[in-house]
């Protein structure tokens, strides 16, 4: 198997201008230059043989085959969404030698003047955009290498259908080419906007509609627009929330949700998970809609659907609040504990000792381990000058895992 060295060198923004002394003799020294038909034309005295980089399955059979002395020309930072992450994985390390250059993420944050530290970086070439745009939506700042499908504007979209729209955008065009061009618009300006394909998307958090108004957790019950005050209350909703044992990444069903309320505050308890709604009640429906955007619950996914129907095509769940069943309680644990990961956890809120008693016996049938809590939540009532208990009816909050005893 061939051994020799193979230098992979980051061209830079600047051309042949930007790359040091060191690269440039590599170059001259080389048999064989890979890279796009751009970086390829930056050097048009190179005495050795031109390969065009198209598809890298054919490059590394060639680099795993050849004696000869090899350069690979990337943009940038090889190991920044470049080149260098696939040969890393294929190649062993040893035969390889890396040049970094100015990346044109870095470039572009320094041509619009803004600060990059505290950005994340995503690149959806090649790639589907689902998760990219659950990592946009739970960031301030965002930049991101687009591809000719998965364009600005259909990013933009995306966006505006997670009630995400309070950004400065910056599209940067063409970067280091005569043709280089930054425009300054809103989200729903790159819906209509024309651009290059060689482009890059900087999102910049501008405005959050009223969301600093409220607390990530414990939202006042007036706060949210319901159908004769039915919704999980202020109280209840902390132990129910306490009891699913969130983390920031996880995928959370909320089956029965309502007027939405777990949903909207478990979405700022997990910034970086997928939460998904399920409902179909039409007079819940409205206001639910209603309550995710007045609280910009952009991560929470509406499903309006009868459950179990409508969760097959939901990844499936770290954690599942069943807040209320349709009388369809059996089929759900059943469905639930099909897809349910193993560490996972179930939480059901219960106001009638039916539905306790159904819950606990069909998550026991299906070898759950159980805890129940009792919640009874009193609240204090202004009667002329004194002031009284008002009792609210009893929540038993199940929790129930798999595991040893």
């Amino acid at each position: 198997m061939a051994r020799n060295t193979i230098y992979l060198i980051g061209a830079g923004i600047a051309g042949c201008e930007g790359l040091s002394d060191k690269a440039l003799e590599v170059i001259g020294h080389a048999e064989v230059l890979v890279g796009r038909q751009r970086h390829l034309d930056r050097f048009p005295d190179f005495a050795g043989e031109k390969m065009v980089l198209g598809e890298l399955a054919p490059l590394l059979a060639f680099l795993q085959a050849t004696d000869k002395r090899v350069v690979v020309l990337a943009t940038g930072d090889p190991n920044f969404f470049g080149t260098g992450r696939f040969l890393l994985r294929n190649l062993p390390k040893e035969r390889l030698e890396i040049f970094a250059n100015v990346t044109s993420m870095q470039y572009a944050f320094a041509r619009i003047k803004e600060p990059w530290d505290d950005a994340i970086f995503l690149s959806i070439q090649g790639r589907g955009m689902a998760r990219s745009i659950d990592k946009i939506i739970a960031a301030e700042k965002a930049c991101i290498l687009t591809d000719a499908v998965n364009t600005p504007a259909l990013i933009a979209r995306e966006l505006i259908d997670r009630g995400a729209e309070g950004y400065d955008a910056w599209l940067c065009e063409d970067l280091g080419m005569p043709t280089e061009k930054f425009t300054r618009t809103t989200i729903k300006g790159l819906l209509t906007l024309q651009h290059s394909e060689l482009n890059i998307l900087i999102l910049v958090r501008a405005w959050e509609p009223t969301l600093t108004r409220y607390p990530l957790i414990g939202v006042d019950d007036d706060e949210f627009a319901s159908m004769k005050k039915h919704f999980t209350h202020q109280e209840v909703r902390a132990v129910t929330l306490a009891k699913l044992k969130l983390q920031n990444d996880l995928v959370l069903w909320d089956i029965g949700a309502g007027s939405g309320s777990v949903s909207i505050e478990a979405s700022n308890l997990i910034p970086n998970g997928k939460l998904f709604a399920i409902e179909k009640n039409s007079q819940y429906i409205t206001f639910l809609k209603q309550n995710l955007d007045k609280f910009c619950a952009r991560n929470v996914k509406l499903v309006e659907a009868y459950a179990p129907e409508g969760l097959d095509d939901l990844p499936d769940p770290d954690r599942v609040f069943i807040g209320g069943a349709g009388g369809n309680l059996e089929e759900i644990i059943e469905q639930v504990d099909r897809r349910l990961k193993g560490d996972g956890l179930i939480v059901i809120n219960a106001v009638t000792l039916d539905t306790l008693t159904k819950s606990v016996e069909a998550l026991e049938y299906h070898g759950y381990q159980i805890e129940v809590v009792c919640i009874n939540v009193s609240r204090t009532k202004p009667l002329t000058e004194f002031k009284l208990f008002e009792a609210h009816n009893p929540v038993y909050v199940i929790t129930a895992w798999k595991g040893a005893e």
